[in-house]
């Protein structure tokens, strides 16, 4: 994993960015051999990434109900 000063910016990656960092962070942290500080920076950029996703997938949600409702008013 690269050092997180040569890392984007969260509110920068796309939903699959966040789930392929968020994957290795995971991995890394149950790897272990960090000591705590690092474990505790890579937790929390995993909180960040998780909470990105959710955000992304949230907004994918409301495009597709968006969608729906559209079609529906359509064929009223």
């Amino acid at each position: 994993m690269s050092k997180p000063e040569k890392t984007k910016p969260i509110s920068e990656l796309g939903y699959e960015d966040c789930r392929d960092e968020l994957i290795e962070v995971v991995r890394v942290l149950e790897q272990g051999g960090l000591d705590l500080d690092s474990s505790l920076k890579l937790w929390e950029r995993g909180e960040e990434l998780a909470r990105r996703c959710e955000q992304h997938l949230a907004g994918a949600r409301k495009r597709i109900e968006d969608a729906l409702a559209g079609r529906d008013d359509d064929q009223d």
